[in-house]
């Protein structure tokens, strides 16, 4: 309401109402692949990590209050996720020293993933994001595992990360196959 008042007020803050969601997905983009040209674990690292999660993290709660946002915002906010998620993991797992039955069950879960694309895609004939609250969760444990490396083992952190990550795919998978609307939040059910 008061984005309004201030947009009445103030024409020249115009730009503020007619916020374009995708330049922050965009910006989210840029600064995960940013991040590819630092050492794992550097300041510089560390900067454009930490840029591209909060960006991504702001950019929906932003789109929302100024009444900007849209299926496509949704969708490509799903894309700017995979581009960070992919950053992230080309950096961050060749340093990360777990067992082979972690990276089995990572590998288990992004197969599930995919078998989600595609399933929204072939049952909905669009690509389909469900933006559920244990997608949400899993997203938030995943952005701050690399920052609890220095007081956290992996082989243990990576336990409950996997967990929650296996349980959000399965319900992901639940939504799209199962309920009418994939696009609903787990609330409804």
């Amino acid at each position: 309401m008061q984005v309004k008042l201030f947009h009445n007020r103030h024409p020249k803050c115009a730009t503020i109402k007619r916020y374009d969601s995708k330049f922050h997905h965009r910006q989210s983009d840029f600064f995960s692949l940013a991040m590819l040209t630092f050492p794992v674990f550097s300041t510089g690292f560390y900067f454009y990590y930490m840029l591209a999660g909060f960006t991504d993290m702001i950019d929906g709660t932003i789109a929302r209050k100024l009444g900007t946002e849209s299926k496509f915002g949704r969708n490509f906010d799903t894309i700017a996720d995979i581009v960070f998620v992919a950053s992230s993991a080309y950096k961050l797992f060749p340093e990360f020293k777990i067992s082979r039955v972690i990276w089995l069950w990572i590998s288990i879960i992004a197969v599930i993933k995919i078998i989600n694309i595609i399933s929204g895609f072939v049952r909905k004939k669009k690509f389909t994001a469900v933006h559920s609250l244990a997608n949400k969760v899993t997203g938030a444990v995943l952005f701050l595992l690399p920052l609890t490396l220095t007081v956290l083992d992996i082989r243990y952190s990576s336990i409950p990360v996997c967990m929650i990550a296996s349980f959000a795919a399965i319900q992901e998978g639940f939504f799209i196959f199962r309920c009418s609307s994939a696009g609903r939040n787990e609330e409804n059910f």
